[in-house]
């Protein structure tokens, strides 16, 4: 008897202690999952596409611990990369906490580093452009979507060598899973639906219609009612049931370069946070009524997110800035931004990533990976100063040495048209304009343009060399060259 009662007891103290901790769950776990404060044993992580490195955040402080190397900078990349990885983009990480998966386009990768020592413990190769991998719920695979092809790469989650694949419609862009683990939901960045996978048998047993081609992402609800996903190309997010027969439940306009979607539950209920790279803002949704309660302006092309282990952060890498955001959900206000690489993706947040020590192995300095210059372009004849908050053209030059990658974000075009990016004589966009790089807008009028050269010193007058100043413009594509520039560099 006296047993049964200190039982009783120490259940009812455990039970209490849940309350006081909150057990609100955060995706991509279940709403049963206790929340997990923040502290020093956490880490966020972005995969930075230009640099080829893997920044490491204590969270606990908002302070850059350094950069997992996986591969050089440009133009060491372009002979014969037999080893080293490219384009390091997409992110997932093991139920257990003690593995992340970077996925690298380029080098079509996927590098396994184990969180307490930074070492990378095991690459895979896989098909061609890769895009996202995760871990299923119980840790024994990990999917891999293979955006060049027509197929999930499936993985063990031990050996993490291929198990077999799942044949889906081409160009598969990101995979999550039902908090339940029965579900695998996977969106097309190339034909227009959304595959509902069964993870016990690698069978599909839904399909989602998409209103557009283009998905980068997804997340899936911890309550497991909702899947949210991204269409970067219409500007668009929609929801639809995650249990059978996955109905489609809503559809929001967000804006051009809508890119990453994800769920944070709160005191104050559960939200969806969504990049809106053309505008440099998050917008939060709740996920009862849909109805926008924030948009948050956090800074140039924001792409990844994913919350703090409570629920109580946000961290969003801003790709255009070399920087992480961290979001205070309850004020929904940025409290910290941190110099990270270049062209953060996707990011993730790993509570208790660290058990012991400091966790500051096989990491290095910032150094050339924080190097940058910020340029945006404004419409042509409207006169507006540099930095003008409502430029619709971003652009970041990411040093690589004696070059720089250009990105630009543009957006403020007619949909579907073709269009240059290029070098101009003259401030108003007259003269002779240069192409760097053809474009074509997508249905919102927006692009990511890249082109690659010794484009800082024209354009920002640093030229030792003696080279004419040039200015960046873009212009609509008029029989193969270049009309008359709309937009023009802001001076």
């Amino acid at each position: 008897m006296k047993r049964k009662s200190a039982f009783t007891m120490a259940m009812s103290v455990a039970a209490l202690a849940a309350i006081q901790l909150g057990w609100a769950g955060q995706a991509p776990g279940s709403l049963s999952d206790p929340d997990i404060p923040v502290s020093h044993h956490d880490r966020v992580y972005a995969a930075e596409q230009f640099s080829n490195t893997v920044s490491v955040i204590d969270p606990a402080d908002n302070k850059l611990l350094g950069l997992i190397r996986l591969g050089d900078p440009s133009p060491g990349n372009f002979s014969p990369l037999y080893k080293g990885q490219l384009l390091v983009h997409g992110m997932g990480y093991s139920p257990d906490h003690h593995t992340i998966a970077i996925v690298s386009i380029g080098s079509n990768s996927v590098s396994f580093i184990d969180t307490q020592t930074n070492a990378v413990k095991h690459v895979t190769y896989v098909g061609r452009s890769p895009h996202e991998a995760f871990f299923t719920p119980d840790g024994k695979e990990v999917w891999v979507t293979v955006r060049g092809e027509n197929y999930v790469d499936v993985l063990d989650g031990k050996t993490y060598e291929e198990k077999t694949r799942i044949t889906v419609p081409a160009g598969p862009g990101m995979q999550i899973f039902s908090s339940d683990g029965k579900y695998g939901y996977v969106c097309s960045s190339f034909n227009p639906e959304t595959e509902v996978i069964s993870v016990a048998d690698h069978k599909i047993v839904g399909t989602v219609k998409q209103p557009s081609p283009f998905c980068p992402d997804l997340a899936a609800t911890p309550d497991g009612k909702q899947v949210w996903f991204t269409l970067k190309d219409t500007g668009k997010v929609q929801v639809f049931d995650a249990r059978p027969p996955f109905a489609l439940i809503r559809t929001l306009d967000t804006g051009p370069i809508t890119n990453h979607v994800n769920i944070v539950r709160n005191a104050k209920g559960m939200y969806a946070y969504v990049t809106v790279g053309g505008l440099n803002v998050i917008k939060v949704f709740r996920t009862d009524d849909f109805s926008e309660v924030a948009t948050i302006p956090v800074g140039n092309l924001p792409h990844g997110l994913w919350p703090s282990g409570d629920g109580k952060r946000i961290y969003v890498g801003l790709e255009n800035a070399d920087a992480m955001a961290a979001i205070d959900t309850l004020t929904n206000t940025v409290i910290a931004t941190v110099p990270i690489g270049q062209a953060p993706q996707a990011v993730t947040y790993v509570p208790n990533a660290v058990p012991e020590g400091d966790g500051t192995q096989n990491l290095e300095p910032l150094g050339l990976a924080g190097q940058t210059a910020h340029i945006t372009l404004v419409p042509a004849g409207s006169g507006k100063p540099a930095g003008a908050a409502d430029a619709p053209t971003t652009v970041a030059l990411f040093d690589q040495g004696l070059v720089q990658v250009l990105q630009a974000a543009v957006t403020g075009l007619q949909p579907k048209q073709p269009y240059v990016l290029g070098l101009a004589d003259n401030p108003d966009g007259s003269g002779n304009v240069q192409a760097l790089a053809n474009f074509m807008s997508n249905p919102a009028g927006a692009a990511i343009v890249n082109a690659l050269g010794q484009i800082r010193q024209l354009v920002t007058g640093a030229s030792t060399a003696g080279d004419k100043r040039r200015y960046l413009v873009i212009a609509p594509q008029v029989s193969g060259k270049p009309g008359v520039p709309v937009q023009v560099q802001s001076l």
